[in-house]
């Protein structure tokens, strides 16, 4: 294949040139069109040190290059200088190999060996009592596909998941449960209601010391174990999970590891104590902060002055009921930006803690960033009412497609329509949440959402559904000859194809899932250009035709993988 290629190319480089193969080897990027399939810049790398002319350097390893070309002859051709740039062509028998083995591989293709190592990603992190909004399904998108990807690669997953189940927000959602709807709830979807039902009491107690006061008292007697108000947070708490567990279904995630605030509260709390006698943490006002000023990351509080866990507490209790059930080699967080300051204080709280389990979580943490999802007004806040939340992003796009599968295929029964519809629209979704680099503020625009032609998740859909389109059409299976000699435009495609196992190690390597995306789209933009210059099912020649169908079922191979890392499912038709 051609990391293949790249390799054996770096041999006869360092050959002919006197350099590293290591050199060699990063001296090697992808032709540009007209100028070689890969190309190497050796001979502009070497020429300053050896005070020679690039271009004089590089004639003279070209013609050192081509004596060994011969033994490599089944994977590069020849050689071509222009100007310092040596530029390989391969051979028609790599194009063909690399058809066989996408073919032969199928879903396994570009699939990583088991590397020993168990990784634990812990995302989604959405509150109880509190909607799911866009800001969580940029989480969600990210979390779910770079498990895939770590998977793929050949990691163990443990997909974990920490959620607020108690605390303020709780507190006012419970106020506004009670007082504003008497405890009646709707029949289904009640969790999502619960979303709705924080946000309007949010704003009714906002301002108003007395509804203020009326919330907190609610807020106490949680902590407390009052019977009545723990009855109804058992209550609608469940309500939110059963909800929860409806949309891990739809969205094609799942978790191994579920933890919650009220489950490590406790711990937390007795951890914070042992820092504050072992002389870690200290007292300050009556409350255990954590003092980091020395290290640039100022003062933090673990207990309240009454001993009440905050939020970093119940992070030391979660981190070792992580670390003593699943014990991961390494513990990746992807939470906002906004939490920058929080993990660089949890993790040097974890190294000053040390031992076995935070000695170990200080060296395996990572806080894998991303950043806000915002509207094009500003923030969104869940408190004020302004969050986009996922069930009216999700039926207002699943209207709009279903309304142009109709025109398109009229004669669909109404199930087809609703399975088809809601995979484009949750492509459409997905898509979008991970092309953009994490680290970059997504501005959440509607228009642009609703777009289903172009850059997008559909997009790369629609290259597959045709490349399925073509093959069930086709009479004879998929091969390849040594006979036929593939075009331009099929070899671009085909060394697209090949880039694909070196970019998911990539994504791996980087947890960068956003590279991905870009594929998808570049191979699906080759393969309409491969589509529009060869003929498939009306090729001139058997070997033609039969070697045409091996790249639409090779694409079709690698679309169906790469989208299925961004938890894409792909449609047989749209």
């Amino acid at each position: 294949m051609l990391s293949k290629a790249k390799t054996e190319l770096s041999k006869i480089i360092s050959e002919a040139s006197g350099s590293t193969e290591e050199l060699a080897f990063q001296s090697i990027e992808q032709g540009k069109e007209g100028f070689g399939d890969l190309s190497s810049k050796i001979a502009f790398m070497l020429a300053k040190e050896r005070k020679e002319n690039p271009a004089k350097l590089a004639a003279s390893i070209a013609e050192k290059a081509t004596a060994s070309l011969s033994a490599r002859a089944e994977l590069i051709e020849r050689v071509e200088v222009t100007g310092p740039y040596l530029n390989f062509y391969l051979s028609n028998e790599f194009y063909s190999s690399a058809l066989k083995q996408i073919l032969k591989e199928k879903v396994k293709f570009g699939k990583g060996k088991k590397t020993g190592k168990r990784l634990m990603v812990e995302f989604f992190h959405a509150n109880t009592h509190k909607g799911v909004h866009i800001g969580h399904i940029r989480n969600v998108s990210l979390g779910e596909s770079l498990s895939r990807i770590l998977d793929f690669t050949g990691n163990e997953i443990i997909r974990a998941n920490y959620q607020g189940d108690i605390g303020p927000h709780v507190a006012k959602c419970l106020w506004g449960y009670i007082n504003l709807y008497h405890e009646k709830a709707p029949e289904t979807k009640r969790g999502i209601w619960l979303g709705k039902v924080y946000s309007e009491a949010s704003q009714k107690i906002k301002g108003n010391p007395e509804l203020e006061k009326q919330a907190q008292e609610i807020n106490q007697k949680l902590y407390a174990g009052d019977l009545k108000i723990s009855e109804a947070w058992k209550q609608t708490r469940q309500w939110c999970l059963d909800d929860f567990n409806e949309f891990y279904k739809e969205f094609g995630t799942h978790f191994d590891a579920f933890y919650f605030e009220s489950q490590v509260e406790k711990l937390g709390k007795e951890t914070a104590l042992d820092m504050l006698k072992n002389g870690v943490a200290k007292r300050d006002q009556g409350a255990v902060i954590m003092d980091l000023k020395d290290e640039g990351l100022g003062v933090y509080v673990l207990l309240t002055k009454e001993d009440y866990p905050l939020y970093y507490a119940k992070e030391l209790g979660l981190v070792q009921m992580q670390f003593k059930k699943y014990d991961p080699d390494r513990l990746i967080h992807v939470v906002g930006k906004e939490q920058e300051l929080y993990f660089k204080q949890l993790f040097k709280t974890f190294e000053k803690i040390g031992g076995p389990v935070f000695g170990k979580a200080a060296k395996a943490s990572y806080h894998l960033i991303y950043a806000l999802v915002m509207l094009p007004e500003g923030k969104m806040s869940s408190r004020d009412g302004t969050m986009v939340l996922y069930e009216d992003l999700r039926n207002k796009l699943l209207e709009i497609v279903k309304q142009e599968i109709r025109k398109r295929h009229e004669d669909w029964p109404q199930e087809q329509v609703d399975a088809t519809a809601l995979k484009i629209t949750l492509a459409a979704i997905k898509f979008s949440m991970v092309r953009r680099e994490s680290n970059r503020i997504m501005v959440f625009d509607w228009e642009q959402a609703l777009n289903l032609e172009g850059d997008s998740g559909p997009y790369a859909q629609y290259a597959y559904v045709r490349t399925h389109s073509i093959l069930s059409k086709a009479e004879g299976k998929p091969g390849t000859s040594s006979k036929y000699i593939f075009s331009p435009e099929e070899k671009k495609l085909i060394r697209r194809l090949c880039e694909f196992p070196e970019l998911v190690q990539k994504s791996a390597r980087d947890l960068s899932v956003q590279y991905l995306p870009e594929y998808s789209l570049d191979v699906a933009t080759d393969f309409n250009k491969f589509y529009a210059t060869s003929s498939v099912l009306n090729a001139e020649t058997k070997d033609a035709k039969k070697s045409r169908l091996a790249i639409v079922q090779a694409t079709s191979i690698v679309l169906e993988n790469s989208l299925g890392l961004l938890g894409i499912e792909c449609p047989e038709k749209m």
